[in-house]
């Protein structure tokens, strides 16, 4: 059974949002386009409170972009983002929603980010996800969305980990910082994993 997780397809993303990827909505129709080759549709959703420690004005005299540690693991500091039940962290207006069977939201936890939509950064909390896929029998597992070098990397790294076959949809996913992406392609495949393009499938 193969399943596509549309990973944080949120306005925040997107060019104009809080923390805009470049070229960000122009995944969207692609997205679109490709549902109805999937058995099973789920979605990640970035959900922050306004406390959350990732948000650089929670940080007396840090800057956006500076990093700290927590818990021993680095943290940068993002613009506050996808806050709950604001209009950043809703879907993008044109992507189709109707065929969503379940929505993972992550980074609720005021005291640690959450980049994968399976754990959040420690591995302490899983969302439920990798549980929910088992259960619907998946096997076969396709992620695209936002942004490739971070949420849709850490969460194709994970399914991995849980044994999942998968896959990025590279034409349907774009990067905050296309030179560490270029990085991290050769790991998600020296992890096992496959980069295939939307006609590939």
């Amino acid at each position: 059974m193969k399943a596509l997780v549309l990973v944080d397809v949120q306005n925040d993303f997107m060019p104009g949002g809080k923390l805009a990827v470049p070229k960000g909505d122009e995944i969207v129709p692609v997205i679109n386009s490709i549902q109805s080759k999937f058995d099973l549709i789920v979605a990640t959703q970035d959900w922050h409170p306004e406390n959350h420690i990732s948000f650089a004005n929670n940080h007396l005299g840090k800057e956006e972009f500076d990093t700290i540690q927590v818990e021993g693991i680095t943290q940068v500091l993002w613009p506050a983002h996808c806050v709950q039940d604001s209009k950043g962290a809703d879907f993008h207006k044109d992507l189709n929603t109707a065929k969503i069977e379940a929505i993972f939201r992550k980074g609720t936890n005021p005291r640690i980010d959450s980049y994968s939509g399976f754990y959040d950064n420690a591995h302490l909390k899983s969302t439920g996800l990798s549980g929910y896929l088992k259960e619907k029998g998946v096997s076969e597992v396709y992620f695209c969305g936002l942004a490739t070098d971070i949420c849709v990397y850490y969460t194709l790294k994970d399914a991995i980990a849980e044994g999942f076959t998968s896959y990025l949809i590279e034409d349907a996913s774009k990067p905050l910082d296309v030179e560490e992406y270029e990085k991290i392609k050769k790991v998600i495949l020296d992890l096992g994993g496959k980069i295939i393009q939307s006609n590939n499938l």
